[in-house]
Order: C-alpha cells, then structure tokens, then sequence
C-alpha cells in the first residue's frame, strides 16, 4: 500500500540529497521545483504540458482560493484536483505570505488575521485552524502551518515576536490538521521555520517545530527583499537546524543561480512564480542567462531559445516568432514563453538531481553559474 507520507535519501553530496518522497498521489522527486498554480491553474499552461514538463507536484494558494471559487464550493465540487484536472500532489500555502503582502488591509492578533478582501472588500478571519480547515476542503496532499512572516528589514523585537507567535500558530495548525479525520490519514503537514536573518530565533523557531513535529520543515522568511548573499548566509545554517531525516522546502525561491546554490546548502523542495511569471512578460530562461525575447536583436533570429533545450517550444519554434508574438500582445506568446520557463526548471532539477547521485554536484554547479553569468 502506498504510505500517506514517506521521505527516502537516495544520495548525498556535500550538504545536497537527492530522494523520493512517496505520497497516495505519485512520488515527488528531490530537489524538486513546484509550479505556482496559484488560482487553481499554472498561468498560461494546462494541467498535462506542465506534467510533460516533469513536475511531480504544483502549489495551490490557499489565501486566494478561499476567496475565488471557495473552498467550500471547490469541496462541493470534487476538490481541487478534480477541479483543475490535476491528478498528482499538490501543496497549499497557509496564506501567511499573502496577510505581509497584503498588510495595509489586515489586523493581527493572537487568534489569528482579520482582513479586507482585495476583490471585494468583504470582511474574513484567517486563523490557524482555519488555513487548516481551507487546506483540508480543497483536498491538499501536503498542507502548510500558518504563520507570520514580517520583512527582514523589520526591528529585532517585531522579528522575535512574530517568530514566537509562529511557533504557537504551528501547534495550533498540527492540532487542526490531526483533528482531520480521512484527510490527516492521507495528507501531510509541513511547519515553517522563521527568524529573518537572526540565527539565534532560527534556532529557537526550529527547535519549537521539532517539539511539536511535522512531515516536513519549510525555511520561511526569505526571499523577500533581502538579496541572494543574505539568503545564502541564512541557508549555511537554517536547514542544518531541522530534522535531517525529512524534507527542507525552501519558500518562493527562486531565480535558477538561487536554487542551484539552495541544492548546494540542504534544500529539497522549491517554488516560486518566476518562470510563469517571466513567460508572460517575455523573459526566457536559458543555460546562459536570462533573455529578453521583446529585444530588437531577435526579430530575424530563427534560432531557438536556448539551443540545449529539449522542450516543444525549442524543437518548434525560434526566436524571430516568439519576438512577434510577444510584441504584438498575442497569447500564444505568453503560452510558448511560459512552457519553455518550465521545461528548463524541471530539466535543472533532474540535472542537480543526476549530479548528486553521481557525486559531481559541485562541478556541476560551477559549470552552470560560469555558463548563466556569461563568464
């Protein structure tokens, strides 16, 4: 019978592992990038291409959801992998990320956050328990703790308090999530460590966690403002302080040299909007570097992206099309440039994942920063 959840290191190299989680849903292979389907739907691409791609598993986010459809309605329609046409794990975030970025139409307190709607103005209270209960109705396979996450530009004793308030919330979130009932049998839980840049409130956040116990720890916090070296020195030590024995899930990181150097410091798991958001907007990623597809240069270039790239949009089309979709606003435009986005995701993946398993990671890693720098 398949395990709920079960976390196995095939590998090491260095700090890096390479593994398998095994869910109800399929096998999630680390290090392993989840797409952001953020409204029941990765921006610009349908459920099978972004499988086609390599992706084990997407992210769902709960804070938006809850406001449209619902996530009452999406339980009253099949939950959300039914609903989106997902059949694979999929992770919802708690909502907390959203409360700090949404924070002029939010109130905090010890129960949880009240806040406006940004659609429509309407009045709701996220709490703990009620993430939990909202992962829970659209059916997540693995579901977040809720926190409180404040930039890390904010004072030593707002860091500290939100810090220890997450601690409280995480207890509050296992104590929901294993009241669960059918779902806690086949679901997993994540808690979220935080601490901003502060080692010591790394440490007490992580020991907290490990004292209440979850399937999994995210490093929460980051990648909000404070740049890659910060991040870097943070992530030398923060994933040394979890449970070696479960996964490290590094949250809404990032840019590829960011993941690289996460695998390379402990990381197993990943997200972030970047490759479909960049699609739209007519970036691509390549192994030598970002590219601006709406760049002159590209109009009579019949060249594709990026010539070591095995995704359908490289073997179809070149760049002088792509430049003319993309400058004339076509749709198709935003699809190609997206598709293409995550292809090379889930291809550094497997190759941070190969290189580990055969003990050259580190080699590995330098050939690709020499290469994505252009040096």
């Amino acid at each position: 019978m398949t395990p709920r959840f079960e976390f196995t290191i095939h590998a090491t190299d260095g700090k890096a592992r390479t593994g398998t989680i095994a869910m109800q849903r399929g096998d999630i292979r680390t290090p392993a990038f989840m797409p952001v389907g953020t409204a029941a739907t990765v921006k610009a691409m349908k459920p099978a291409d972004v499988r086609a791609s390599g992706a084990d598993i997407i992210l769902g986010n709960t804070y938006h959801l809850m406001l449209r459809p619902g996530a009452e309605r999406v339980a009253r329609l099949g939950g959300l992998h039914g609903f989106m046409g997902w059949d694979r794990p999929i992770l919802t975030d708690s909502g907390g990320y959203q409360v700090m970025s949404l924070a002029d139409l939010t109130k905090r307190s010890e129960e949880g956050v009240s806040f406006k709607s940004h659609l429509d103005g309407t009045r709701h209270l996220l709490s703990p328990e009620r993430s939990i209960e909202i992962q829970r109705l659209l059916d997540s396979d693995i579901i977040m703790a809720f926190d409180e996450l404040v930039p890390t530009t904010s004072a030593r004793d707002l860091q500290a308090a939100a810090m220890e308030r997450s601690m409280r919330w995480a207890k509050r979130s296992r104590a929901a999530f294993d009241g669960g009932g059918d779902h806690a049998g086949r679901a997993a839980i994540f808690g979220i460590q935080q601490g901003a840049l502060d080692q010591d409130f790394r440490k007490s956040s992580a020991d907290a966690l490990l004292d209440i116990g979850f399937d999994g720890y995210a490093v929460g916090g980051l990648a909000v403002g404070e740049g890659q070296e910060a991040m870097f020195g943070v992530l030398d030590y923060a994933p040394g302080q979890l449970d070696p024995a479960k996964p490290r899930y590094l949250m809404g990181v990032g840019k590829p040299d960011d993941i690289v150097g996460a695998v390379e410091r402990g990381i197993d798991m990943f997200d972030c909007v970047l490759p479909t958001r960049s699609g739209r907007t007519g970036q691509a990623f390549t192994r030598r570097g970002p590219i601006n597809i709406r760049n002159a240069k590209f109009a009579e270039d019949q060249g594709p992206l990026d010539p070591s790239c095995a995704c359908p949009v490289c073997g179809n089309w070149g760049r002088a099309y792509l430049y003319h979709l993309v400058r004339s606003g076509e749709i198709l435009g935003a699809m190609l440039m997206t598709e293409h986005n995550i292809w090379f995701y889930q291809a550094l993946m497997a190759d941070l994942r190969a290189a580990i398993g055969e003990g050259r990671l580190t080699e590995f890693a330098n050939d690709f920063r020499t290469n994505y720098y252009n040096k």
